[in-house]
């Protein structure tokens, strides 16, 4: 494996023989946006294996006792904010333990996680899908949702969740389409619990609403000083809070016999895609992550200028309530940010990480995301792990499965079915006991 800086040189170099496709420039919030990877720019990437103090990283004990903690104070304070820790009066609420679901292929249990002692603040309905034929604790792939888990899981023995009012700013019951209207189709469960995998969901809007101006709502209200109206500085976005309510959900699969805590993955899609990177950075008890179309802001080199930028992501009207108050400052000088996606994908090393997007969706940059990949490739050698062990951009349908692992489908945002069989495998490859 090339030096990183002689790797990344490289790669700038070859970046025009790309297989996405250049189009024309648009324009989003008033901001340009280059679709031309000859116009993507010459930058320079923060070095992960290079402490503060200009030493080198030779070993796994300095990356972990020293390295490791750095990085994730500079991704704290700079671009997710700094999350509290576990509430001390949490409490859960198993409120359907063990429901035949799924034509009898399922056991069903519905879970309240209380924040606080008063149980009318802020609190998160846990849904979870165990097979039914499990002979002792199982992994589980922990879905966030951006819907309430009555409107994400095609089940009507779900209880109805909640959403959020951008009107009245608060939260409302999350009704079911009426009869005979299309249905959102659902999170495949049953395909997970075919290969003996349990499935979890939680909707986001649980933690934090996901519209400017809701700075202060959802559990961030629980953790305000006296006099302060919203978090500020380096602490926690909507980002944060949605990762922190994957911890929780953990803290509740730790107290469950069915499920095997140690091997319980994260997923999510787009801005939740950012948050399955965090969570995973954040909290090491996930196993594995796995991050579709997470973009900029999540595993999309800042630097490069292509598609959405920070300056995109950070304007006022968009999306600045998701990521810590810092971050903004970097908006019009992103080479000053002291960190960057490969930044971020570092701290899941050694744990499995897969990158899934779409070749169409160039919006999200997912030559970047190969690039941050590529460039995190010398944290994973050093903790004894395979990255990706390729510097040649894989077509679309052409999986890389090693331990840090890409895959690209032919279409754009999000997820489409046959991304489920790769999810799958490689929750086989890594979590079989």
């Amino acid at each position: 494996m090339p030096p990183l800086r002689t790797l990344l040189l490289w790669l700038l170099a070859s970046a025009a023989s790309a297989q996405i496709a250049d189009s024309g420039p648009a324009v989003v919030a008033g901001i340009p946006v280059n679709y031309t990877e000859a116009k993507a720019g010459a930058y320079t990437l923060p070095d992960p294996l290079l402490l503060s103090s200009g030493q080198q990283v030779r070993d796994a004990k300095t990356w972990l006792q020293k390295r490791r903690p750095e990085i994730l104070r500079l991704v704290e304070d700079n671009w997710f904010g700094r999350a509290p820790g576990r509430p001390k009066d949490m409490s859960f609420e198993v409120v359907e333990q063990s429901a035949p679901a799924l034509e009898g292929k399922a056991v069903r249990r519905q879970v309240v996680i209380y924040f606080t002692k008063d149980r009318s603040g802020p609190r998160m309905d846990l849904l979870l899908y165990l097979p039914a034929n499990a002979q002792g604790p199982v992994p589980l792939f922990l879905n966030m949702s951006f819907f309430a888990n009555n409107i994400g899981v095609a089940d009507p023995g779900v209880k109805a969740g909640r959403r959020w009012d951008r009107e009245k700013l608060a939260q409302v019951p999350a009704a079911p389409p009426p009869a005979g209207a299309r249905r959102f189709p659902g999170f495949p469960v049953q395909r997970f619990l075919d290969q003996g995998i349990a499935v979890a969901t939680f909707n986001k809007d649980d933690l934090a609403p996901d519209f400017v101006g809701s700075e202060a709502l959802g559990v961030k209200a629980l953790y305000l000083k006296p006099g302060q109206s919203k978090p500020g500085g380096g602490e926690w976005g909507a980002i944060a809070a949605w990762a922190w309510g994957a911890s929780r959900a953990l803290d509740y699969l730790e107290t469950d016999r069915a499920v095997d805590p140690r091997r319980v993955a994260i997923h999510g899609v787009s801005r939740l895609g950012k948050t399955a990177l965090w969570a995973g950075a954040a909290d090491t008890r996930f196993a594995l992550v796995v991050a579709s179309c997470s973009g900029e802001g999540g595993a999309a080199i800042a630097r490069r200028n292509y598609g959405e930028t920070l300056a995109h992501m950070a304007a006022s009207s968009r999306y600045p309530y998701q990521f810590a108050p810092n971050y903004a400052q970097f908006a019009a000088n992103v080479a000053q940010w002291p960190v960057d996606a490969n930044m971020l994908l570092a701290l899941i090393a050694p744990r499995p990480l897969l990158l899934q997007t779409g070749n169409t969706d160039k919006w999200s940059d997912p030559y970047g995301e190969f690039l941050a990949a590529v460039a995190v490739e010398p944290v994973y050698q050093l903790l004894g792990k395979k990255g990706l062990g390729a510097t040649t951009f894989p077509k679309a349908g052409e999986p890389v499965l090693h331990d840090l692992a890409y895959f690209m489908h032919d279409g754009g945002h999000g997820t489409v079915p046959t991304d489920y069989d790769i999810y799958i495998r490689f929750l086989r490859q890594h979590l079989r006991q």
